[in-house]
């Protein structure tokens, strides 16, 4: 086709705003999938995604649209997540399109993922189209939504389109705004073949399959081709598109968005970001691929059974495929044997991707307590980035420790402000701005004019805080929505790093140091916390048949003690009356059992023991 005639656009919205079930209207009016053939949130195909009711995995599908007023055009829609632990996904598939749908709930307005969408999709120059979703609710103000994105974004009234992604209005009107708004894609098809690698994934027959979106040139089947980045040459064994399965074609043109099986088996070969191109003896030069993501909440990870190490290092290199945003490296425990040091985007993303390993490759797996990555600057005048609290020097061979701080943007109604502002300041929030999205509604006046009125019900406010993010890593968000009644959101960015009175909290069990439960805290609540960590573990740690000390300690200071107390069994019981000697014997031989089991004794200690570290200091 004419790539004057494709279309290439994605979907970013906040979470539950409707992206997902817009998609299936723009499919279901393009008759892309038969009727008996559609289901509820088509392109979220993961159990999890159906289960969570988010969208995790950026989905793309091509649609065939004949415009009533300028003929037949091939839509590529790319639906993304909303959640900001993916919001590498979202700027990926930014990256693969020339437009993006702005997608605004009707009765929630604004939130704060809506806005950093918005960047993101400013900085790779794209079409916007703004879209206010669920007018057929009772109590949609589309208007007032109106009103909000040409105050606070700068788009007009006549760019706004107004649907109902449920009942399907509106639908013909966006698909028409899609092919007059959104510009077709650039490129040569003269030139040699280039084409962006946005995903990818694992098939055990046809290898690595990447997901490309072609830049110049031609993509076809049983043709060599070469990979840039590693320079690795290939057979290509099948080129197609998403509808939304995969649809085999002869070849993939310029604007066109699609796959290629390339049949390799070393997943390390295919990099999202990378080009693919031609595999003869030309060298175009590879297209600007993604910046790396930056990992800000790390964990170890290791199996239960210690001979499922294999399994679970090939189901991270497979996983990586369709997850390029996770980091890992092999790491062993004293407590818990050989594992990996794992990298996410958030806590979100952590919990995803525990469940896709244990759900998609049958794994039984650990997680320690989630950690940040801290700057060590050593007395010799080296800094260190230390991502597992394990590996922190000790106190008299660091000069300096800073740790991640983040800037977040909380938009909550304005009687909300007030516990908006007491829970950020109870985490070492600095205030930073306030700003009114919505200040006033539009009456006319006696004499004609139009006159700012008060609508207090529809203010809310945007607040800006910057604060180090291991106070937001735990229970923050959830603590946030529940004083605000669910009406708060939440978006976040790193700023840098700043210096911090930090020291490592070490757990001893039984006398021995339990690396995997080590917590790095601030030097004032180190005893505190100390405390609060041992006596949680008291009650998670089962009975002995022996008395189980459980220290706290900084710096080889013990700062706190609880005991776990031995199970009693009984061994006088059958004993009735006599002389007590007998008792007392029985009594004793018990006690040196209990001394010899305490010398060659191991304490299991149970996953929940390594998440009771998150909750340090939020009660």
């Amino acid at each position: 086709m004419d790539p004057q005639r494709i279309r290439n656009f994605c979907i970013v919205a906040h979470i539950d705003h409707g992206k997902s079930t817009l998609s299936d209207r723009l499919i279901e009016a393009t008759a892309t999938v038969d009727r008996r053939e559609m289901s509820d949130q088509l392109l979220d195909s993961m159990d999890l995604e159906r289960e969570k009711g988010i969208t995790i995995k950026a989905r793309a599908v091509r649609m065939e649209y004949d415009s009533p007023t300028d003929g037949r055009h091939r839509l590529h829609l790319i639906d993304t997540p909303g959640h900001v632990d993916f919001s590498y996904e979202v700027s990926r598939s930014l990256a693969a399109a020339e437009g993006a749908l702005l997608v605004v709930d009707a009765v929630e307005g604004i939130q704060a993922q809506t806005l950093a969408n918005v960047y993101l999709a400013m900085e790779q120059d794209l079409a916007l189209i703004p879209v206010i979703n669920k007018i057929d609710l009772d109590v949609a103000r589309p208007e007032a939504i109106a009103a909000e994105l040409v105050d606070v974004i700068g788009f007009s009234y006549d760019e706004m389109l107004y649907v109902s992604a449920k009942t399907g209005d509106g639908i013909a009107e966006l698909l028409e705004a899609i092919v007059d708004r959104i510009p077709p894609p650039g490129g040569s098809s003269s030139e040699p073949l280039r084409a962006l690698i946005f995903d990818s994934e694992y098939d055990s027959y046809k290898g690595v399959i990447a997901h490309v979106r072609v830049k110049d040139g031609e993509a076809r089947g049983q043709s060599p081709l070469r990979l840039c980045a590693t320079n690795r040459r290939f057979e290509a064994m099948e080129v197609g598109s998403f509808l939304p399965a995969l649809h085999p074609l002869d070849s993939l043109a310029v604007g066109d968005v699609g796959y290629v099986a390339t049949g390799l088996k070393d997943v390390a070969d295919v990099r999202v970001g990378d080009t693919l191109t031609v595999g003869g003896r030309t060298f175009p030069d590879p297209l600007p691929g993604y910046r790396e993501p930056k990992a800000m909440v790390f964990a170890g990870l290791y199996p239960a059974n210690s001979s499922d190490y294999q399994e679970l290092s090939d189901a991270l290199d497979k996983l990586r495929l369709s997850d390029s945003a996770i980091q890992y490296q092999p790491e062993s425990s004293a407590a818990l044997g050989f594992g990996f040091r794992m990298g996410f985007l958030g806590l979100l993303h952590m919990e995803i991707v525990q469940e896709r390993l244990e759900r998609e490759y049958g794994l039984e797996l650990v997680f320690t307590a989630p950690s940040v990555e801290y700057e060590v600057e050593g007395v010799d005048g080296r800094t260190r980035l230390i991502e597992n609290p394990s590996d922190l020097p000790a106190p008299n061979h660091i000069e300096e420790i800073r740790e991640p701080w983040v800037r977040i943007s909380v938009i909550a109604p304005h009687e909300h402000v007030g516990a908006v502002m007491e829970t950020v300041t109870g985490r070492r929030g600095e205030f930073k701005q306030m700003e009114y999205l919505q200040r006033t509604s539009r009456t006319n006046g006696s004499d004609g004019t139009d006159v700012s009125a008060p609508a207090t019900s529809e203010i809310r406010v945007l607040l800006e805080y910057e604060l180090p993010l291991s106070e937001i890593l735990t229970d923050f968000y959830d603590e946030l929505k529940s004083r605000t009644r669910g009406f708060a959101s939440l978006d976040y960015t790193l700023i840098g790093y700043r210096p911090a009175k930090l020291v490592k909290l070490d757990l001893l069990i039984n006398g021995e140091p339990v690396d995997a439960l080590s917590a790095i805290v601030h030097a004032d609540a180190a005893s505190s916390q100390g405390r609060e960590l041992a006596d949680r573990l008291r009650k998670l740690i089962p009975r002995q048949l022996f008395d189980v000390p459980i220290q706290a300690a900084v710096g080889g200071r013990i700062v706190a003690r609880e005991t776990v107390r031995a199970m009693r069994k009984n061994v006088t019981a059958k004993c009735y009356g006599g002389d007590i000697t007998r008792k007392r014997k029985l009594l004793a031989r018990q006690a040196e059992g209990k001394k010899r089991l305490k010398r060659v004794g191991n304490v299991e200690i149970p996953q929940e023991a390594f998440l009771a570290v998150l909750q340090l200091g939020k009660n």
